[in-house]
């Protein structure tokens, strides 16, 4: 392990941790749904179109959506029984979806598995898997992986991000500690597929035990090492890390195969491990549920198109939360629809009482510049918000909004408790729509 902690260098903050709670509870697995709700989009890019059809029986690890455009990512049945409707259903967030309904006969039928040798496979052949698995970034972007491993420049570096530095999430630190060898298997393959000489594990100081794990599972390994990281928030959004750990500063508008690296999440690199070692598709996941808002916190391996109410439920149930978060607290979404499914990026389920969640005011500014000096990212948060709520996209321009990471840290640390990092996503879609338009 490199012995000398690094970070980013500039803006960040400390936050409060809260992951006492689940750290060092072991990942438990939950039933699988009597009814699985499997959305035909859970990755960026474009929807997948269903390949099957009502009354058709399907297996575990079928493919049931197929991608038709590059950027995408297939998707498969977590249960083994017959498709009972394909239809349009709301999300967590209440988005309207395209979703296959599955009943679940509980029988855990698997589609058949074809077992893979990694030294046997060219960089075509990992690519091909990976996407054949519907594997796409589990850390919350959803990035279909087949694409990320394809780089069209040169890449020499590939990270795993096992920062994990929002609060309560503690899914990847847990599979950090239990599954290290898979990390590392997946590691190989990512930077096999993608032609990298060099593998790095970036983990925050505060996960000892994950430290550990991992650095006895590469220590055969002269070409991979383990990088401690200082404790800081967003040490895991992607572009600090790389410079947390390369030194090198990813251009603006840019994404890091421009400076050589590849980042990956460490769920990511284990559903790449068991999709070679074993033929799995990507159907299951897992999910922190945390927060005084729920019974049992746990760390739970899920079906994808579990209802997030059995997955409370199996936690123990709901103790009077103030709101449910999918996601962490800086970066997820506020949950409108507890039917929702459990989906592929779905990293937390958080259901936080009054006193740990503090609502938006939207008080006047008071010039503080506190989210100046916090933004990693190097902005003026305050002033991206304002051009963004007077719809005033061509100054946001001018202001680098697309390079905001979306953070939250500015809205964290307003003691006015605006919504500026609301406001600047608003800002970024409206210049996305005006891009379209043209």
């Amino acid at each position: 392990m490199d012995l000398l902690v690094k970070t980013f260098p500039r803006g960040g903050g400390h936050i409060p941790h809260r992951k006492s709670a689940t750290e060092q509870k072991a990942i438990v697995t939950m039933p699988a749904p009597k009814t699985a709700v499997i959305p035909l989009q859970q990755h960026i890019g474009a929807p997948c179109e269903p390949i099957v059809k009502v009354g058709d029986y399907v297996k575990i690890g079928q493919k049931i959506g197929e991608a038709q455009a590059y950027v995408s990512a297939p998707v498969h049945a977590s249960v083994s029984g017959k498709v009972v409707d394909i239809k349009k259903m709301p999300l967590m967030d209440g988005t309207n979806v395209n979703c296959v309904v599955i009943d679940n006969d509980g029988l855990d039928q698997f589609d058949k598995l074809q077992a893979k040798d990694l030294n046997k496979l060219s960089d075509k052949d990992i690519g091909a898997i990976i996407r054949d698995a519907g594997i796409v970034g589990m850390g919350g972007a959803g990035f279909p992986t087949h694409v990320k491993v394809a780089p069209t420049k040169p890449v020499d570096t590939v990270i795993i991000n096992g920062a994990e530095c929002e609060p309560y999430l503690t899914c990847d630190h847990r599979l950090m500690v239990e599954q290290p060898e898979q990390v590392v298997y997946g590691l190989r393959a990512i930077m096999k597929a993608c032609g990298a000489s060099s593998g790095v594990i970036g983990v925050e100081m505060n996960k000892p035990d994950a430290l550990e794990s991992l650095t006895q599972a590469c220590a055969g390994y002269s070409d991979i090492r383990v990088i401690g990281l200082k404790v800081k928030y967003p040490q895991g959004a992607e572009k600090q890390l790389i410079k947390a750990v390369t030194g090198r500063e990813v251009p603006s508008g840019c994404l890091p195969a421009e400076v050589g690296c590849i980042v990956s999440n460490v769920h990511t690199a284990i559903a790449v491990s068991e999709a070679i070692t074993k033929g799995v598709a990507l159907y299951q996941r897992v999910v922190t549920v945390a927060g005084a808002g729920v019974y049992d916190p746990r760390n739970v391996l899920v079906r994808i198109g579990t209802p997030v109410q059995e997955l409370i439920d199996f936690c123990g149930g709901m103790n009077n939360p103030e709101v449910v978060v999918a996601g962490g607290p800086m970066t997820g979404k506020i949950v409108t629809n507890l039917s929702g499914p459990v989906v592929k990026n779905t990293s937390g389920i958080l259901l936080l009482s009054k006193d740990e969640y503090t609502p938006e005011s939207n008080a006047p500014c008071i010039r503080c510049a506190r989210c100046v000096d916090h933004c990693p990212a190097g902005l003026l948060p305050n002033f991206l918000a304002v051009c963004s709520n007077n719809g005033q996209i061509a100054q946001a321009v001018k202001l680098n909004i697309m390079d905001c990471i979306e953070c939250g840290l500015c809205s964290f640390v307003c003691p006015a408790h605006r919504g500026v990092s609301r406001a600047i996503k608003a800002g970024k879609e409206a210049v996305r729509a005006q891009k379209s338009a043209i």
